[in-house]
């Protein structure tokens, strides 16, 4: 069905377009105009303009522009009936009969059924659960033993569905619901012989309201560890679409416009237990990845969430899909993990509102977060993981739409991931404009790019000391030892000081079949050791070690003093970061262990020069 164009019209002239855009952005009298900065990207001068002579808006900022109803669909996210029937609301407007659309009116008044059914069966699972009875016990003592008022159990209008296979139905048959009405509600599973039986048996539950309030599903959960699946949850029906609702819109949507921000959780009690600790601006994904139609729904009413999901390797996974939803929706994502992997219910109960709350202010913006996930448990000076930390963060940024803040975005990731050649740069920022096909295809091969950028040819220093080692077993039992894991863990010849070690571990010999077997796998190794061992040995049977000795020490003093070069140019980028990130704390800590380092190379730079200074590579 849809409006008469004669009523569009009159509605569009009749509709006060500055008194409708007041109610969700403040407006300001400039010239013949008003002004306020722009609900749809981020600014700190007003650019967004709106002519009630005119009847439109425009950003000059966006250049998003149009009608009423054009800035209603933007900001509640709604189709163009619905946003008619939200600015005659606002303008005190009747509405009037929609024109015929047989399918469309076919649709609706199955989803009327399915929402009269779904309400008659949660004032019977009410009923049940506040029954004094002993079937929903179990039910009343979980909830009391999470800690749920009665008053907060009202407000989400929890219930029981008793442990029977036929209650519900026959209670809405009682009602007059026909046996096709009931089961296109999805309240019943029908059997193959015929007939069917109650699909929530024995269940707490859960009601899962649209924005205005309705009951339109139902979440379940088991009270008996035998019954499986833990929660059961409705299918989709003619008024339920999975991955279209948020659980607690319906209670929160006013505080959360009224704060500007959501607070996004994953479960059930993660929002009902901050609601009744006063948290109130909160919505739940319903233990599901975000969708973008959830994402879209959000925007109607906030432009800034706060991700809260459990601090557990589950939850940060799914906070991260979460973010990759909400930024292609312009929203401003920061993301709190609460300490030792907590979730809300959980930390509100044992820490309180007010804990939660300075907690919250302290969330930190999601590229920081990526980032830190992206930078766990890898070692940015291995060429594979720092790949496998930029392919992690790339599709991040791809997303963003605004390109300056895109820009932004991909600087602050390159200098985290310490990707500083010039020419890599370029090749990633290219891949992420090349648009979403190309994009996606060329991830594929950010991992290669970084690794062939990012690997260096052995220095002078390494491949000197490796082949006075290689060949010389007195040096080596002399020199090994001397050596720190730290001297040469992030070079490309690492697996062959590795193996080094071990075979003088064992006490085995050092030769092609020894060596070659424990570098196999690295392709810098497997070039190299044949070329190595092809070399003569340079110090003669009997002639003494002195002179081969000090160039070995030499050599190694040069790599330990790169790699405290190398520690302190990450320190300088760490310590700008911090900075950046207004994280004072950690920049003051970076510049102690700046000065540690620096201390400690002044100690290195007598001992190279009385080696005879070693040459060394920069890298």
């Amino acid at each position: 069905m849809r409006f008469p164009q004669t009523f569009i019209d009159d509605l569009r002239r009749q509709a006060d377009i500055v008194r409708v855009i007041n109610d969700y952005v403040t407006l300001k009298k400039k010239g013949t105009n008003w002004m306020a900065c722009c609900p749809f990207h981020q600014e700190k001068s007003p650019s967004f303009s709106v002519s009630p002579s005119k009847d439109i808006f425009y950003c000059f900022g966006c250049a998003k522009g149009g009608s009423v109803f054009n800035f209603v669909m933007e900001m509640e996210r709604v189709s163009f009936p619905e946003a008619v029937r939200i600015v005659a609301e606002k303008s005190g407007v009747a509405m009037p009969a929609m024109e015929q659309d047989n399918k469309f009116e076919a649709r609706r008044k199955e989803a009327d059924e399915v929402v009269e059914l779904n309400a008659w069966a949660l004032e019977f699972w009410e009923a049940q659960l506040a029954d004094e009875g002993v079937e929903a016990r179990a039910a009343r003592e979980y909830v009391e033993g999470r800690g749920i008022s009665d008053e907060t159990r009202q407000v989400f209008r929890l219930g029981y569905a008793p442990n029977s296979w036929d209650a519900l139905g026959s209670h809405l048959k009682r009602k007059g619901a026909t046996a096709a009405q009931i089961e296109r509600s999805g309240l019943v599973v029908k059997k193959e012989t015929g007939g069917s039986y109650d699909r929530f048996r024995g269940r707490l539950i859960f009601p899962v309201m649209d924005a205005q309030g309705r009951a339109v599903a139902f979440g379940a959960r088991a009270m008996r560890p035998e019954d499986e699946p833990k929660y059961l949850n409705s299918p989709e029906t003619a008024a339920y679409t999975k991955g279209r609702h948020l659980f607690g819109l319906n209670v929160s949507r006013d505080e959360i416009r009224k704060r500007k921000f959501a607070i996004l959780v994953e479960g059930y009690l993660d929002l009902i237990i901050p609601y009744q600790f006063g948290v109130r601006n909160v919505v739940a994904s319903l233990g599901t990845a975000l969708t973008p139609e959830q994402s879209k729904l959000l925007g109607r009413f906030a432009r800034k969430v706060v991700v809260n999901y459990d601090g557990d390797r589950a939850g940060i996974k799914a906070a991260k899909r979460a973010i990759e939803t909400l930024l292609p929706e312009d929203f401003e994502v920061k993301v709190l993990v609460l300490p030792d992997g907590a979730d809300p219910d959980e930390f509100l109960r044992a820490q309180g509102a007010e804990e939660y709350n300075k907690r919250r202010g302290q969330a930190i913006p999601h590229i920081q977060f990526v980032l830190e996930q992206a930078l766990r448990d890898r070692n940015l000076r291995s060429p594979a993981e720092k790949a496998e930390a930029v392919e992690e963060v790339l599709p991040f940024v791809r997303v963003v739409r605004n390109r300056i803040q895109k820009r932004e975005y991909f600087d602050m990731m390159m200098d985290a991931l310490r990707v500083e050649e010039a020419g890599l740069r370029r090749e990633l920022w290219k891949s992420l404009n090349a648009g979403a096909t190309a994009g996606a295809a060329g991830a594929a091969d950010v991992k290669k790019r970084v690794v062939r950028s990012e690997t260096q040819p052995p220095t002078v220093a390494e491949h000197r000391l490796l082949e006075l080692l290689v060949n010389d077993a007195e040096l080596r039992r002399a020199v090994l030892p001397q050596m720190e894991a730290a001297d040469f863990e992030t070079l490309p010849t690492a697996p062959i000081f590795l193996a080094l070690v071990e075979l003088e571990r064992r006490g085995a010999t050092v030769d092609f079949s020894t060596l070659g077997e424990l570098t196999a796998d690295d392709p810098v190794a497997s070039d190299l050791v044949p070329m190595l061992l092809m070399s003569e040995p340079e110090r003669a049977e009997g002639e003494a070690t002195d002179v081969f000795l000090a160039e070995a020490e030499s050599c190694v003093l040069t790599l330990r003093l790169m790699r405290v070069d190398r520690r302190i140019r990450e320190l300088a980028s760490e310590i700008a970061s911090a900075d950046r990130a207004g994280d004072a704390e950690r920049r003051d800590r970076l510049i102690l262990e700046d000065l540690d380092w620096k201390r400690y190379r002044a100690t290195l730079i007598p001992r190279t020069a009385a080696t005879g200074g070693g040459e060394r590579s920069s890298r």
